[in-house]
């Protein structure tokens, strides 16, 4: 008996670590690319790679681990939203709201950052590595 259960755990443990970890709500990144409007939604983990986001409302949203390659969301408001672990590379935010976000370890590799409010965010660790940055007060290393 003991046997049989260690084999069925040693099948089955490596299918449960394969599996893709999901925890976005579905629902909400549905309303999202319907509506445009999604504050305070679960979009944690989300591939929304090249999606057109232009003036979305994201304020408060969970998008921690979320794929936004490529995603336009010139103007959208992103206050006080989760970005920590989000992919942003090659992202246009010009003119978005960042203001008390969390983009503590995201990607913004070559990332557009036009003219973003990034007022009290934090960007603990961020990878802004070939960013475009203009009218956005980011300071990069250095004393």
């Amino acid at each position: 008996m003991k046997r049989s259960l260690l084999f069925g755990a040693a099948v089955i443990a490596p299918l449960v670590f394969t599996l893709p970890a999901q925890a976005e709500n579905p629902a909400h990144v549905q309303q999202l690319l319907d509506t445009n409007l999604c504050q305070g939604c679960d979009l944690s983990g989300a591939d929304l790679t090249q999606a057109h986001l232009i003036g979305a409302d994201l304020r408060d949203a969970d998008l921690q681990g979320a794929t936004l390659v490529e995603a336009n969301l010139e103007g959208a408001d992103l206050s006080r939203a989760d970005l920590t672990g989000a992919n942003l590379s090659r992202a246009f935010l010009t003119n978005a709201l960042l203001a008390d976000a969390t983009l503590d370890w995201a990607n913004l590799t070559d990332a557009s950052l036009y003219f973003a409010d990034v007022t009290g965010a934090s960007l603990l660790n961020a990878d802004l590595t070939g960013a475009e940055i203009v009218g956005t007060p980011i300071s990069v290393g250095g004393d």
